[in-house]
């Protein structure tokens, strides 16, 4: 019974007026209006169910509904005496994410499209709004917000990235593990007060609970997961359980330079799930996740310049960089069923991180000249305009402990809705940075760009100023950040004339206050008013309009509160945006099959900014919440049966983000993604329908950024070029759900198995995530030596299911 769905409302007739002693059934239940004409019954999951309206004086009328388990249907009839009105409604919990403007993902689709970073991060990548530059990364920007900016959910429970992460191959696996996944649902913004305090979206994702038994396997050559689907004889008892291996070699020996390189990402994980009873349930959600990054760069050669004058980059390394990040989660949820209409919710999560960065690295190169007209060699540089040296050296280590308890409650009415919840969060921070780098040019040390030192002129004038690395940074914190937050919204459904409703009001409030072994904070007090507003007329066209908004704001977490220098500021204020986003969602069939056209246009004025620069995917902060910004655009999706029985999408999004720093101007901010293309598309060849072709194109016009990071942006800006990347996959589908197997063959035992080739890159485009810059001796120029990501790489993967 704790699997069932509930169908409820309120019967009327044609003059409003609430109908009493309406039998409703389906499936052996029986229940009957009362005199508000109010009725509730429970129906099956997971399946087409259908419900029979009678009445002595009124035609009956019929519903089918296919709901998912404790899914709550609200549906109010009216009923007839001159007619028959009879037919096939299909509901399910699409309907009210559609108005809330959720986007909903399907797991398959996610588990079979190609990507160097497959996952639901990758999918994500390919929605208007959503923009990313760096196929190593997971990580991802959304309307003009950088990658902190973003809530992930995993069961109502908020999961965190690594801090010291700089660069995407180091990053591994993301958290959420893709074969446990049930629901993904996505919001790129004026999302409701339940959700946290972040700007820019939010990435809610449920993990499935078992039914019965069942395996999942995929291996390739970036490694591989296997995961368990268990279940008690009772059915109390349910678990899924994961674990995943993945080797970035295949992708990093790709790039211009080479290593000698030995990753090892791998994490288990596991949701568990009790029942106590009818009323209580109790489930544990727990990762152990180890990241290794072993990297030993040999040589680099570099083609950059112009047709008329083409120029190399060789460089040789000496030295090598040791990573490693190891992550501990666990969280507890129980939830109590007070009645029918009355649920609370207990959540306990605990997560550690320990992280070390340690590396020194010597860089030499050789900057010049290749000659173009092809006499010689090309390879060879004729003519060498610049040599110099470089040594890095980094040890970071930061141990991280992060302890939430938060209580929940949802209470519903006939056509309306309450939830509230409170939450404290404890941020213990124990980090230690000691980073410098050093340079040299043609023999002379390069002194700091930021500081005032005598003029080098040798060897005409001896140099008296002291030496000093070209960047130093060194600092040790040790803080804690208490917040207390909250929030209460109501949702309801109602009737504007012949036009269906809906709406939603809430608001949330923190509070916090930084402290340490020697910095202070002041408690600080946010209040954050949110409000959604759907209108679905009673047009032939099946159109919802909605409207949502409010004043979003976003704490600082540690991050944002350490400077460039790695000094904390324990008064960083939150950032602050006024959102406001309209929608228009048209649902259609087009060649008798179904079609969505999603449009948004969206706007934010963000004050109390804390501007910051991107290295890669490393985030470096100002944190002194001196400039304000604002971020505008406008979104398009089309998405449907392009070919029956699979979804693909087009997506189209034009962006202007822009901040004013101590009021010296407005300037493109470092996400400022101006238009960008991407297409999601599935296909199968006709006459042989188990040879599958999944398609994954992204095209993103370039970022500002490449820029040296000590530059001051109102004085050089630089834009990358623009980023362009096709990912292709073939399958060939031996087993699938409608595959009749004789008992006899071995392949009897799989519910799937396929094997796929998938080609990343196929037009093999350079892209480039950031630069280096190196000086030439003679002009004291200073060139910007492109850092190319990934080249086409060809991969195979095998899944099974058992």
């Amino acid at each position: 019974m704790a699997q069932n769905a509930r169908v409820k409302g309120v019967i009327l007739d044609i003059e409003n007026h609430p109908v009493t002693d309406v039998n409703i059934s389906c499936s052996g239940n029986v229940s009957q209006s009362d005199a508000n004409g109010f009725f509730e019954i429970e129906v099956a999951s997971n399946k087409k169910t259908v419900l029979v309206f009678t009445h002595i004086s009124l035609k009956m009328m019929t519903l089918t509904v296919t709901l998912k388990p404790n899914e709550t249907f609200v549906f109010n009839p009216v009923m007839s005496g001159s007619e028959e009105q009879m037919g096939e409604v299909f509901v399910s919990s699409r309907n009210k994410k559609r108005v809330q403007g959720i986007t909903i993902i399907n797991s398959e689709t996610i588990r079979k499209i190609p990507g160097a970073n497959a996952g639901i991060e990758n999918i994500l990548k390919t929605l208007p709004g959503v923009n990313s530059n760096n196929e190593l990364s997971t990580q991802y920007a959304v309307r003009g917000g950088n990658y902190d900016e973003n809530l992930v959910y995993v069961n109502e429970i908020e999961v965190y990235r690594p801090f010291l992460i700089r660069s995407g191959q180091q990053e591994g696996l993301s958290f959420t593990n893709t074969d446990l996944v049930q629901n993904i649902d996505f919001s790129a913004g004026g999302f409701s007060a339940k959700f946290g305090d972040k700007l820019s979206s939010v990435l809610d994702i449920t993990y499935r609970k078992p039914t019965e038994f069942g395996a999942v396997l995929e291996a390739s050559f970036l490694g591989g997961s296997f995961a368990v689907d268990a279940v008690s004889k009772n059915k109390k008892w349910s678990a899924v359980t994961g674990v995943r291996y993945r080797n970035n070699s295949l992708l990093v020996n790709s790039q211009d330079t080479q290593t000698n390189y030995t990753p090892t990402f791998a994490d288990i994980q596991t949701n568990i799930n009790y029942d106590i009873s009818e009323k209580w349930q109790m489930s544990f959600l727990g990762n152990i996740s180890q990241n290794k990054y072993l990297y030993r760069p040999l040589t680099r050669e570099t083609k950059f310049g112009t047709i008329d004058q083409p120029m190399s980059l060789a460089v040789y390394y000496e030295g090598q960089e040791k990573d490693q990040y190891d992550t501990y989660f666990g969280a507890f949820k129980t939830i109590y069923k007070v009645s029918q209409s009355f649920n609370l919710k207990l959540i306990s999560s605990l997560f550690h991180t320990t992280e070390q960065e340690h590396f020194d690295i010597l860089a030499q190169y050789r900057l010049g000249n290749v000659n173009p007209d092809g006499t010689t060699n090309p390879d060879n540089v004729d003519f060498t305009r610049g040599i110099g040296s470089q040594l890095n050296h980094a040890r970071n280590d930061l141990d991280a402990l992060i302890a939430n308890i938060e209580i929940k409650g949802f209470k519903e009415w006939q056509t309306s809705e309450l939830e509230f919840g409170l939450k404290y969060t404890r941020e213990s921070i124990r980090d230690r940075i000691v980073e410098w780098e050093v340079i040299d040019s043609a023999g002379f040390s390069i002194n700091p760009p930021i500081i005032v030192l005598p003029r080098n002129n040798q060897p005409d004038v001896p140099y008296t100023g002291p030496l000093l690395p070209y960047q130093d940074i060194r600092a040790t914190n040790f803080n804690t950040i208490n917040r207390f937050s909250g929030f209460t919204q109501w949702s309801n459904k109602g009737a504007l004339g012949s036009s269906e409703i809906w709406y939603t009001i809430g608001a949330r409030f923190q509070s916090w206050q930084v402290s340490g072994a020697a910095v202070e904070g002041k408690n600080q007090v946010v209040f954050s008013p949110r409000a959604q507003f759907a209108i679905k007329p009673d047009w032939e066209k099946d159109m919802v309009f909605r409207i949502s908004g409010g004043l979003y704001h976003q704490p600082p977490f540690y991050r944002e509160l350490r400077d460039a220098d790695g000094v904390v500021n324990p008064d960083v204020k939150a950032q602050q945006s006024v959102h406001i986003v309209l929608s228009n969602d048209y649902s259609f069939k087009m060649w008798d099959r179904p079609f969505k056209w999603v449009t948004e246009l969206y706007y934010k004025s963000l004050t109390d900014v804390n501007t910051y620069s991107i290295d890669n995917v490393r985030i470096r902060y100002v944190a002194d919440n001196n400039a304000k910004a604002y971020a505008q655009g406008l979104d398009f999706r089309l998405n449907g049966e392009f070919v029956p029985g699979t979804e693909s999408w087009i997506s189209f999004g034009y962006l202007k983000t822009e901040e004013n720093y101590q009021n010296k101007g407005f300037i493109a901010r470092p996400t400022d993604q101006r238009l960008k293309f991407a297409m999601l598309f599935q296909d199968y060849m006709p006459n042989i329908p188990s040879v599958k072709l999944y398609l994954n194109l992204v095209y993103n016009t370039g970022l500002p950024g490449g820029s040296p990071s000590y530059s001051d942006p109102y004085f050089y800006q630089n834009r990358l070029n623009d980023y362009r990347r096709v990912d292709v996959g073939f399958s060939k589908v031996f087993v699938n759900t409608n595959t009749k197997v004789a008992k006899a063959n071995w392949l009897k035992n799989f519910k799937e198995l396929s094997l796929g080739l998938e080609i990343f890159n196929l037009f093999n485009n350079q892209n480039a995530i950031t630069n280096t810059w190196v000086r030439d001796v003679y002009s004291k120029n200073q060139y910007a030596i492109p850092n190319y990501m990934t080249s086409r790489v060809f991969n195979l993967k095998l899944n099974a299911r058992l």
